[in-house]
């Protein structure tokens, strides 16, 4: 095979605000194509945009020991197609997925991927429903957030990859399930198409305080608050908690975007986990990765009966990565977002 252009995305400058394409360096060059032992060139097709990448751009520990490294390749999950097999058990055509992070080609050994079924389910849920937001709604959630039939589950970004999955999962449970989102559209979905028992639009509310009466007025407490969100829609939630409620720390997505460096004042709230002794706990991914098997086995026979709905907003063009990480955090997209190269 003759040699290829590879586009990649270098992370060139840590963003303190917003990010954009001014943080990365679009570069091209020529990929040899000579393939060693047990290596596969693959073709990137689809790539997963999430908030954690934005974690890792900050200048402080967070779940990692240190910051994203500046002038390497922006990390990310991608599902490609393989062009060429040095390897056994692949051959040109298969569809796979890896961690090779935002470049149009790679040479990968065959123990970094991760082989995917197309007749079983579509090849972009192993970025979504199927994948890591999966694995973090279904874990998250029964793991940590341990829900009862009948219990009041409220969800912070609802509408999101994780979030839209958590009201689903609440709801197999029994849970009476109330989602918060960004807009009256975001809102009819939860309730229509997810099954959400009531849900809020949060920009509707000026305070805190006015979207706690809200929540209250509809729900008279929360057992389980699964929070994507942080700030004024946690400080409306955790007032509201019943005895041994338990709170499911996930995201924190209205700190990332300046947040990061100078976090909000608090602890605020932490009376009320004592008075009502309750639990508050964070959840990572990356801690059931052992467990993806088990994850699958249970969701993906839901996924194949057309019994859960994963909707996917798919932005077209390589060159739009930096944008569409960034429009995470300006409410522009529902369920899970991807870029097609």
């Amino acid at each position: 095979m003759p040699a290829l252009t590879q586009q990649q995305w270098i992370y060139r400058k840590q963003p303190l605000a917003e990010i954009g394409p001014e943080h990365y360096e679009l570069v091209e060059q020529a990929l040899d194509t000579e393939l060693g032992a047990n290596e596969v060139l693959v073709e990137s097709r689809y790539f997963s945009v999430d908030p954690y990448m934005r974690i890792g751009q900050s200048s402080k520990p967070t779940y990692d020991s240190e910051p994203h490294p500046l002038n390497t390749v922006q990390g990310g999950a991608v599902v490609a197609q393989v062009l060429a097999s040095n390897a056994p058990g692949y051959v040109a055509g298969d569809w796979v997925t890896a961690y090779s992070g935002w470049q149009s080609h790679a040479k990968l050994h065959a123990s970094a991927l991760t082989r995917l079924d197309p007749e079983q389910a579509p090849v972009t849920t192993a970025l979504g429903v199927l994948g890591m937001p999966g694995r973090t709604a279904w874990f998250g959630l029964t793991e940590s957030g341990k829900p009862h039939a009948g219990e009041v589950v409220v969800v912070s970004g609802a509408a999101g990859a994780v979030g839209s999955l958590v009201v689903q999962f609440a709801k197999r449970h029994g849970a009476r399930v109330l989602g918060i989102a960004g807009g009256a559209a975001k809102c009819a979905w939860l309730r229509d198409s997810l099954g959400a028992d009531w849900a809020i639009d949060y920009k509707a509310h000026a305070s805190a305080a006015t979207l706690g009466a809200e929540i209250a007025a509809l729900t008279g407490g929360v057992d389980v608050y699964f929070d994507n969100v942080g700030g004024m829609v946690s400080d409306a939630v955790i007032p509201l908690i019943n005895r041994r409620a338990r709170i499911v720390i996930c995201g924190q997505i209205s700190q990332y975007s300046g947040g990061l460096e100078t976090p909000e004042m608090g602890p605020r709230l932490l009376h009320h986990m004592l008075y009502q002794r309750a639990t508050i706990q964070g959840m990572l991914a990356r801690d059931y990765v052992h467990r993806m098997d088990e994850m699958r086995r249970i969701v993906a026979p839901w996924v194949k009966a057309g019994q859960i709905v994963f909707e996917e907003t798919v932005i077209e063009g390589f060159k739009q990565l930096p944008r569409a990480l960034n429009s995470l955090f300006t409410g522009e997209h529902r369920g899970k977002l991807l870029v097609k190269a």
